[in-house]
C-alpha cells in the first residue's frame, strides 16, 4: 500500500508561499486542494494534492517548476 504524506498548515504555507488568509480564501472558493480531517481538531493536506496544485499553477503561468 502506498504511503500517504500529509502537510499540516505551517508546511503548506512554507511550500506554497501563501499566507494563511489566502489559503483559506482559496479553499472557500474551491480553488485549493481540500483539507483532510485527521482528528476532531486537526486537519492536513495530502502532499500529492498540494504538489499537483503547484504544478498546475506553474503550468498556467507558463513558468517552469524548480
Amino acid at each position: 500500500m502506498p504511503q500517504i504524506a500529509i502537510y499540516r498548515l505551517p508546511a503548506v504555507l512554507e511550500v506554497t508561499g501563501l499566507s494563511k488568509a489566502t489559503v483559506y480564501r482559496l479553499l472557500s472558493r474551491g480553488e485549493f486542494p481540500p483539507r483532510v480531517q485527521l482528528s476532531p481538531r486537526c486537519v492536513g493536506w495530502r502532499v500529492a494534492d498540494i504538489e499537483a496544485w503547484l504544478e498546475a499553477r506553474f503550468a498556467a503561468s507558463g513558468a517552469a517548476p524548480r
